[in-house]
């Protein structure tokens, strides 16, 4: 599987992701700065890390949405190719047009970084093919403006779909309303239409080892490397 990890100015986990990469393919990837604008060819997966793409100053990921690499994207997408936006990237995902809905300023108006429970929303799609339906994983949530919002219309076909990929729970299961930061619905990560574009705010390349913290994130990137592999 070849993969390849966008770098905007001030993105700060693309070695985190890079190496959840390799750690589910044994292979290395492709560091692609956002000024180019075209991707390896080969590229099966496109990963947008966490950070603060040009500082935040605008809307969150609206600057980097307009990056030339990003029409690359679009196309490696629109072709059926796998994105998998995280954080930061999620927010570049949706400003980009890729997802539906928007990222808000947290409801409580403050950063939050601390472990969280999520729920498996949906299972049998390439990035969750090695989770259990209703499976309740713990991730790192690292954010400041991670409240997703959708009108009612598109909130309505996201959930009658079966789009959402992740929604916040505590332990047992439960959806937290509103937890960590608002979330309409407790979504954490929503799915494009055709499946092969994920976007989420929790962590999950940050859960691959247990000597810091778990694995519960590792099922993620070996979910991507299966499919790549049956493909």
């Amino acid at each position: 599987m070849k993969s390849a990890v966008i770098l905007f100015p001030g993105s700060n986990r693309e070695r985190d992701a890079a190496r959840a990469l390799k750690a589910a393919t044994g292979r290395e990837s492709e560091i692609i700065w956002h000024g180019e604008t075209a991707l390896p060819d080969g590229t099966d997966i496109v990963v947008l890390p966490g950070g603060f793409s040009y500082g935040d100053y605008l809307r969150c990921g609206a600057i980097a949405a307009r990056s030339p690499v990003m029409e690359a994207v679009r196309a490696h997408a629109n072709r059926g190719g796998l994105v998998l936006g995280i954080c930061n990237g999620f927010q570049i995902l949706v400003e980009s047009g890729l997802l539906p809905g928007a990222l808000l300023r947290n409801s409580h108006l403050k950063f939050v970084c601390r472990m969280q429970h999520l729920k498996v929303e949906r299972v049998g799609t390439p990035f969750t093919r090695d989770y259990r339906q209703g499976q309740v994983v713990e991730v790192a949530v690292a954010h400041g403006d991670g409240n997703y919002l959708a009108d009612p219309e598109t909130l309505a076909r996201i959930e009658g779909e079966g789009l959402v990929a992740f929604r916040y729970c505590d332990a047992s299961g439960n959806h937290l309303e509103g937890s960590p930061n608002g979330s309409m619905n407790a979504i954490a990560g929503v799915y494009s239409e055709k499946l092969n574009v994920l976007g989420m705010m929790p962590h999950p390349e940050n859960l691959i080892d247990p000597l810091v913290g778990g694995t519960d994130g590792l099922g993620l990137f070996t979910s991507i490397a299966g499919g790549a592999r049956a493909a």
